[in-house]
């Protein structure tokens, strides 16, 4: 299965568009990481720790995305888009949200 970000893949002919796939990946905050990410806010430098679970949820929303185009019977997803955000559940509370959509195509 090729991924690819592009809206077609160099050598090879894309012979029937198969759809839109999506996929979502959701994770809820920590309250362990939600305290440390304060502290790096007032002190400066990067959060790894939230850097860690949007780079796990790009790779799992990639593999989600992956599953669903296999099922069409794609052999590819073109044009792929990865995006994030946040959903705000009451005034403490986040989830981060990952979303993965593309073209499932027959090559």
């Amino acid at each position: 299965m090729i991924l690819s970000t592009t809206d077609f893949i160099q050598g090879e002919n894309i012979q029937n568009y198969l759809g839109i796939v999506t996929a979502e990946v959701v994770y809820g905050s920590n309250a362990l990481r939600d305290f440390f990410a304060g502290i790096r806010d007032v002190l400066g430098g990067r959060t790894g720790a939230y850097e860690r679970v949007f780079e796990k949820g790009q790779q799992d929303a990639l593999k989600e995305l992956q599953a669903r185009a296999q099922k069409l019977g794609a052999d590819a997803v073109v044009g792929i888009q990865v995006k994030t955000d946040t959903i705000n559940i009451d005034e403490h509370g986040v989830l981060m949200l990952i979303t993965a959509t593309g073209t499932a195509v027959k090559l």
